[in-house]
């Protein structure tokens, strides 16, 4: 809440950028005195119906009055938000405090009217909506409650906007107009609401950019050769199916035509509608272009310009401004620093990159900032004969190069629903915003697999999204939880990306490997055990099995119920390209496709004709293109690539390996993608416990946190907050003296335990600081004086007394808010051991009883508490209590930051928590349940 000297002034935190339903974009800001005049030419373009539905009355022009009215406010009881594009109001809303009588009132009145002015060419494109979420998180930050809108009964489509918004509300009809009122505390509905209209408008916006009906390219030279010329050539061998057009400003006035394609000095020449613009000039000469392509009416850039963020303080200002430049006209760019775009469509055929070939169609979806991570993935899966590729190639290519606007979260939310894509591989040199990024991968893993390789970068440059302080690991696991696949190099993402793409899901991790080589069988055997795999014995067909020999056991192999998945290995007859390629590659796709629920792997020795076959053969013998080409794969010679020949509409096509690894280590992760998206189905639940006292944690808290920003709580206040979840901690007494210490044990009760607690040595009993079992106070005194002859005086050791717990397995439970990933619970065993291997399981809060059960299972040294070398399985069920009432307490109050339970010592029969530490601070914001805004610059 402001106070009275600075209630006026400009809160410049709530201007945002906005992607509309249509996918474009609009900014969102305060409304300020200096808007008259834009304010007046706004109204003059709005219908007179649209003016009678926001007056109630005829109302053809503003009054003076009404402008500065409409032009001053408070920010605090009176606040006027406007919605821009190229400077230019589109809509407004405004609302005014009232208090119960209806009139006009300041805090601690928290209702206010609301109402809404949207211009007619601009109606439909979820303006209103947009607005409508930004107001209402500006109503709650002045401590506003409740909106009220009187709307007339005609007045269908702003009705539509309050009531599909999802908060709880009443409505009332009353005089001839419609009164609604709505809290405006977010409801679970009213988030699904902002989410899905999020979705549906940052996919639009990423069509908008791959399936475009028209496209220029600004900057094709004349001289072959430039990129921006390159880019021209490459839409033009793709066939392109929409219009295309050549514009640069140094062409001479009666240049007609470039390569057959209309040239035009300006964008602002063109007289048609332009769609998408490919920048491909220096930076200088790019905000020119940017203006007149805006001006033009252009959907959306590819800006292949480079000199930008990466090249330093400047380049990053440069990039902020481009952004921002574009971004005025409602605009959304890719790059800058882009290796461009491709969608293989043949609606489409848009290939506006430097790759001077178009892929092959297919169904993987393929996002790299990198150029050349792009251009890596693109010739490993065009030179893939064995897989996928051939026939099921690309469906769409992204290279964001800087990812200044347009990232991953953005393919994401096309890909989501984008029939055309099976599969979507994601090479990330960074995640900006983790927590958007989790929840999205969730719902699309849910769908379709999701792979992905994750760099160690940091946010990209020139962003100002808050990066995340988790470890590299951690973030990797959050990953893992939400459903993607996680791997660590872009052969890997090929691998299973080829796999995913055309073959079924596995129902188990059982394996039946054949093949004719006993060698290469059991090098695939041990890879699946190295992978967690429960192989069957390898089935040797001998080096004179035929194809049908191999026919006959695929299909036994895959009718047999005790096999989820099988592993043929061939290797080639004498010669360089085995004349049986296609034959052998035909029997094991019929074997196959009778048994269309289990997926089918090869493995394969240098042998380039089968991998050919196997993803194009639909005949007993590979065409004459296939075998040269594979004969030139095998001799080194020019870039080989498979046959196109057609398989039949729906085939299970057989990804073919090189190495048994890779094709196991493919197998592996969609095994465990398998039984993500089973498990995800029912996901469990938070369970409710009787005897936790939310309302008297939060009333702790906030008189503890009204000390200060931010503490660390002492022993009795984390006990006590603690205790409100219902989790007790074992006390400790401190002991200054051995006398202490004996009055201590007194009260405690004998055996106990004397612990030093001073940083160096706290949780680290292998260096002698604790001591176990004392049972009586000759033995106490006697472990007094061995520590502080040891470590130092008592000031410096901070020695304390505590009761002994039964034994049992010590563990850890750590909890932590991250500004950018959100709330994280994480558990392992404690000891220097576990610190040492990192073995660490980690959970997005809140966790459910699933989640809980999963977790303790997790890590490898897990076997520990279940009984390993014949010793007692301790109580796993109450560690799972403890790991979910940890989760309520952090998700119940943002505000505390950190927990850490260490040690908890989990017995055969319940659990102690023997040290505990929480720390508090004012919660960071939740701008996943704020309202939908683009990254900031």
């Amino acid at each position: 809440m402001q106070s009275a000297s600075d209630r006026h002034e400009y809160p410049a935190h709530w201007e945002a950028d906005v992607v509309l339903r249509d996918g474009g974009t609009a900014r969102i800001r305060p409304i300020t005195v200096d808007d008259a005049e834009r304010l007046v030419s706004f109204y003059e373009q709005v219908s007179d119906e649209s003016k009678y539905y926001r007056f109630f009355a005829p109302y053809p022009r503003l009054s003076a009055k009404d402008v500065h009215r409409f032009t001053h406010h408070d920010f605090v009881d009176r606040v006027g938000l406007a919605a821009t594009i190229g400077g230019e109001f589109i809509a407004t809303v405004r609302y005014d405090r009232i208090g119960a009588d209806g009139m006009a009132a300041s805090a601690p009145a928290d209702e206010a009217e609301v109402a809404f002015l949207v211009q007619d060419a601009h109606q439909g494109r979820g303006v209103a909506s947009a607005l409508l979420e930004h107001i209402a998180a500006v109503a709650r930050e002045r401590d506003i409650r409740r909106f009220a809108a009187e709307v007339l009964p005609a007045n269908s489509k702003m009705i539509k906007v309050f009531t599909d918004a999802g908060y709880t509300q009443q409505r009332h009809f009353e005089d001839g107009v419609v009164r609604l009122e709505f809290d405006l505390e977010p409801t679970e509905r009213s988030v699904a609401v902002q989410r899905a209209r999020e979705q549906r408008a940052e996919a639009h916006s990423v069509r908008r950019l791959l399936a475009p009906g028209s496209v220029a390219v600004v900057g094709a030279g004349r001289t072959p050769g430039g990129v921006g010329r390159s880019v021209l050539g490459n839409l033009r061998a793709a066939g392109f199916t929409g219009r295309l057009y050549a514009v640069n400003k140094a062409f001479p006035e009666d240049l007609k035509e470039l390569d057959s394609v209309p040239a035009h000095r300006s964008v602002r020449d063109i007289a048609e509608p332009v769609d998408l613009a490919v920048v491909a000039v220096p930076a200088e000469q790019v905000p020119e272009a940017v203006a007149e392509c805006g001006e033009h009416g252009v959907q959306g850039l590819v800006v292949l310009s480079a000199g930008y963020a990466e090249s330093g303080p400047e380049g990053r200002e440069r990039q902020r401004e481009l952004v921002r430049h574009a971004r005025a006209y409602g605009m959304r760019i890719i790059g800058p620093n882009a290796f461009g775009v491709i969608n293989t469509s043949p609606q489409v055929r848009l290939n506006a990159s430097l790759a001077p070939e178009m892929p092959r169609p297919g169904r993987i979806g393929l996002f790299a900032q990198s150029g050349a991570i792009g251009i890596a993935l693109l010739s490993r899966l065009h030179r893939r004969g064995g897989g996928v590729t051939g026939v099921t190639g690309v469906s769409t290519f992204v290279s964001s190069g800087n990812r200044a606007d347009v990232s991953g979260n953005d393919v994401l939310q096309y890909w989501y629903d984008d029939p055309d894509t099976d599969v979507a591989l994601m090479y990330l040199e960074s995640i900006g915003n983790p927590r958007k990024f989790t929840r999205l991968a969730r719902r699309t893993a849910a769908a379709k697999p999701l792979v992905v390789v994750q760099g160690a970068g940091s946010a990209p440059q020139g962003h100002t999204v808050r990066a995340t302080r988790l470890p590299h690991a951690t973030v990797s696991a959050l990953l893992r939880q939400a459903g993607v696949i996680r791997v660590d190099t872009i052969t890997e993402l090929v691998d299973a990306g080829l796999l995913l793409a055309r073959q079924p899901l596995p129902t188990g991790p059982r394996v039946a490997i054949l093949g004719n080589s006993e060698s290469l069988g059991q090098l695939t055997y041990d890879a699946c055990l190295s992978e967690g795999l429960r192989p069957l014995p390898p089935l040797d067909l001998t080096t004179e099995a035929s194809a049908e020999d191999f026919h006959a056991a695929l299909a036994r192999a895959l009718a047999d119920e005790t096999c989820d998945a099988v592993v043929v290995t061939a290797i080639p007859a004498i010669g360089e390209v085995s004349p049986g390629d296609g034959e052998l590659a035909q029997a094991l796709r019929s074997a196959a496709a009778a048994a269309p629920a289990k997926p089918v792997l090869v493995v394969h020795v240098e042998l380039g004709g089968l991998a050919a076959a196997l993803s194009a053969a639909t005949s007993t013998a590979p065409r004459a293109e296939a075998v040269s080409r594979a004969r030139a794969e095998t001799e080194g010679v020019g870039t080989p690539q498979p046959a196109a020949v057609e398989a039949p509409e729906g085939a299970h096509l057989i990804p073919a390996y090189p190495a048994a690894e890779r094709a196991v280590r493919a197998l592996a992760e969609a095994v465990k993608y398998a039984q993500w998206r089973r498990e995800a189905a029912d996901p469990g639940k938070v369970p409710e416990y009787e005897d936790i006292d939310e309302k008297g944690a939060a009333a702790l808290i906030g008189g503890l946190l009204a000390r200060g920003q931010g503490l660390t709580l002492g022993t009795e206040e984390t006990c006590e907050l603690l205790g409100r979840y219902g989790i007790r901690t074992r006390r400790a007494m401190p002991a200054l003296t051995p006398d202490e210490a004996a009055r201590a044990a007194g009260a405690l009760g004998y055996p106990v335990a004397l612990k030093a607690t001073a940083p160096h040595l706290r949780h680290r009993a292998d260096l002698g600081g604790v001591r176990l079992d004392l049972a009586d106070e000759e033995q106490l005194r006697r472990a007094y004086a061995e520590l502080t002859e040891l470590f130092g005086g008592p000031e410096e050791l901070r020695p304390v007394v505590q009761a002994m717990a039964p034994r049992g397995v010590d563990t850890v439970v750590r909890a932590v808010i991250d500004p950018a990933a959100g709330a994280v619970l994480s558990f392992g065993l404690a000891g220097a051991a576990s610190q040492l291997l990192g073995d660490m399981a980690h959970r997005l809060v809140p966790v459910t009883d699933r989640d809980a059960t999963s977790l303790i299972r997790s890590i490898r040294t897990a076997p520990l508490l279940f009984g390993w070398r014949g010793s007692t399985p301790v109580d796993t069920p109450a560690l799972e209590e403890l790991l979910l009432r940890v989760s309520r307490l952090v998700d119940d109050h943002p505000e505390v930051v950190a927990v850490t339970l260490e040690p908890v010592v989990v017995a055969p029969h319940g659990l102690s928590v023997l040290g505990a530490s929480i720390r508090l601070a004012p919660p960071p914001a939740r701008d996943d349940l704020g309202p939908r805004t683009l990254p900031t610059y």
